[in-house]
């Protein structure tokens, strides 16, 4: 009984300091590199009660996307935005084609992401181009996306 709470006490501290660690940081990696987005045209105004979910959500209809919001804006912290700050959105290429030239820093999930709107569509991906191991792709394979 006595060994039962201690096991508790200590998935529950785990649990707790888990949830503190801040979770809105987005990688220097990402910070320091170029943006892979094209031309930035538009400019969002931050309002009480945004958040770059909720921006990313109007403007991309997927509030995933605020990943590229936060990088294209090089914010350190990425729950941190205030009122009064204008951010630059950037254009999000999306695939259309049938099929795909993988280009240098290409994944199978975020080819998903830009050709669905849905990373977990790598699978079939995947499958319809008969891959042994879908986390090696190389820059100028032709993929195909079934649509």
């Amino acid at each position: 009984m006595v060994l039962g709470f201690f096991v508790i006490v200590i998935v529950g501290v785990l649990v707790v300091k888990y949830l503190k660690t801040d979770r809105g940081t987005i990688p220097q990696e990402l910070l320091n590199g170029s943006n892979s987005t094209e031309i930035s045209t538009k400019v969002h105004t931050v309002v009480k009660g945004d958040n770059l979910w909720n921006i990313a959500v109007t403007y991309y209809g997927d509030g995933f996307k605020w990943v590229e919001i936060a990088t294209e804006n090089k914010l350190d912290n990425a729950s941190i935005i205030e009122v009064g700050q204008e951010l630059t959105i950037p254009n999000v290429d999306s695939i259309t084609t049938a099929t795909y030239e993988v280009v240098k820093g290409d994944n199978l999930w975020d080819i998903a992401v830009r050709a669905y709107g849905d990373g977990y569509k790598w699978v079939e991906i995947a499958n319809a181009n008969n891959m042994l191991n879908p986390s090696i792709i190389h820059s100028g394979n032709i993929l195909v996306l079934p649509r």
